[in-house]
């Protein structure tokens, strides 16, 4: 699960923008080299063309959320196989890191890309690492997140796979919507019991019609 890290560029690339509250947060050279974080290196590389090249991508990686979060892992794995054919990368062994007191190097997988901009080499590195996170977890455990109008990517790690919100923060604004939405049907039922029952409508017209017929053979005398 060494290269499952780099997952969370995909979602970070997704969530730059929310559909439903229409705001978009790519729109600038700076925006996309705050997409790649710790990557100063790569970022350096970003030029204009890169935030229109990231948004394509960026589309699609939604979409492969999307048809994991509605149980259609095939879509899934087919619409990722397409983003790992058209940007490749290089898996290489690293060891920049030190494991003990010796210092003896951390050898661990590095993804590398050599791709020609800044965006492609982003999309190379965020698939793969989407690609690895899939296949070792799951494809349930890519969602997006439920607490309406928040539309954003996630990633379940949670070890019984129930996570259904992208953060805290849509979780508790959901359940306070649901808790409200069950009081306001508690308070309808209780105002419906208050009331009392209501005659079926067929028995109140059968009714009406009844005493509209007594009324009319009565003797002319009694009107």
């Amino acid at each position: 699960m060494e290269l499952a890290y780099y997952s969370d560029l995909a979602v970070r690339l997704v969530n730059s923008e929310e559909p439903v509250r229409g705001t978009d947060a790519l729109t600038s050279v700076e925006a996309v080299r705050t997409l790649f974080g710790e990557s100063k290196q790569a970022a350096r590389r970003a030029t204009d063309a890169d935030v229109t090249r990231l948004r394509a991508v960026r589309a699609r990686l939604r979409a492969v959320f999307e048809a994991a979060a509605e149980g259609d892992e095939v879509r899934a794995v087919d619409l990722l196989n397409a983003l790992l054919i058209e940007f490749p990368v290089s898996p290489q062994i690293s060891g920049h890191e030190t494991r003990d007191e010796d210092g003896r190097p951390h050898w661990h997988m590095h993804i590398a890309d050599y791709a020609a901009n800044a965006g492609a080499g982003f999309a190379a590195t965020a698939s793969m690492g989407l690609a690895f996170h899939l296949t070792e977890l799951g494809a349930d455990r890519l969602g997006i997140c439920e607490a309406s109008p928040c539309r954003n990517a996630y990633l379940d790690t949670s070890t019984n796979r129930s996570r259904r919100y992208c953060s805290d923060r849509c979780a508790t604004r959901a359940n306070v919507a649901a808790y409200r939405a069950r009081k306001r049907l508690d308070a309808e039922r209780s105002a419906a019991a208050e009331r009392g029952p209501r005659a079926p409508r067929e028995d109140r017209d059968r009714t009406g019609r009844t005493a509209d017929a007594a009324h009319d053979s009565s003797p002319a005398m009694e009107r």
